[in-house]
């Protein structure tokens, strides 16, 4: 049986979920967003049960750095232990960069 796992967001990945939200609302589709949004969540709280579920992200090749791709969205995460910590979602067009 898969361990639990605490699931946080990093305020990076907190600000990419608000800047979502502005975006569809400012184009008049402000239920888009929520239910966008919603599934985000969905699939971030099964990552406390299955943190290995995602993939590497393959700009990186870091084992402890994953992402799960919802399209239209990357979510990006970091295994520390028992602590999966969601760092981005980004458009997954988009190519991450080491900052």
């Amino acid at each position: 049986m898969p361990s639990g796992h605490a699931v946080s967001f990093a305020e990076s990945a907190v600000r990419d979920l608000e800047g979502i939200r502005a975006w569809y609302t400012e184009f008049g589709v402000p239920e888009v967003a929520e239910r966008l949004l919603r599934e985000v969540v969905s699939a971030v709280e099964r990552l406390g049960a299955f943190p290995l579920g995602g993939r590497v992200v393959p700009e990186f090749d870091l084992a402890g750095l994953r992402e799960i791709v919802h399209p239209p969205f990357r979510i990006v995460y970091r295994i520390d232990g028992e602590r999966v910590r969601i760092v981005r979602v980004w458009r997954s067009e988009r190519l991450l960069k080491a900052p």
